[in-house]
């Protein structure tokens, strides 16, 4: 089924918006109104696709950690789960954030509630477990747990100092730099 391109536009104007208004106010303070008056979207069209301004973020949230998933494992695919044959070209994590700069500059604002943080953490930090889990990585002696913790912490920690820098480095410069830590850390 062809999916029709008025509602494509629309839903992307309607997060378009929200992330405009994101940057000026908190998400509980956005009202549909404003939403769509920025949108340029009337109030009808947007019931027609959301309840209320937290469903149409946990979509777009959906969307992002759905991309953000692909991103993550494409390494595993391109290196058919020999991680030790891992390139930065290869490493894709950092093109995701580049693609959603907006998105990933207003929740990791300092002013943004930490939901948003942990809420990444916990995404990043399943996908590593089950890395290792998988034993496509191998922590060696360490508890996976802990493993998985410590390095969805340096991923983001490495998004985190990227969006307070203005994405001045590119998505490559940082894939080099993740694997020279990890290669450093072994």
């Amino acid at each position: 089924m062809k999916k029709d391109l008025r509602v494509i536009k629309t839903k992307k104007n309607l997060q378009t918006a929200l992330l405009t208004l994101l940057e000026e106010k908190p998400l509980e303070k956005i009202s549909i109104a404003e939403l769509c008056r920025v949108a340029n979207v009337n109030r009808g069209t947007f019931y027609l696709h959301f309840q209320d301004v937290p469903e149409l973020f946990e979509i777009y949230f959906e969307e992002i950690t759905i991309d953000l998933k692909k991103a993550y494992y494409e390494p595993f695919h391109l290196t058919n789960n020999h991680i030790a044959n891992l390139e930065p070209h290869m490493v894709r994590i950092f093109h995701h954030v580049k693609t959603f700069d907006t998105f990933y500059s207003i929740v990791f604002n300092r002013k943004a509630p930490l939901m948003y943080y942990y809420t990444l953490f916990d995404i990043i930090r399943v996908y590593l477990k089950d890395s290792i889990e998988e034993n496509i990585l191998h922590p060696d002696d360490f508890h996976s747990d802990y493993t998985a913790s410590y390095q969805a912490n340096a991923i983001l920690g490495m998004v985190i100092e990227w969006v307070s820098r203005g994405f001045k480095e590119t998505p490559e410069y940082l894939s080099e730099q993740l694997l020279r830590m990890n290669k450093n850390n072994r």
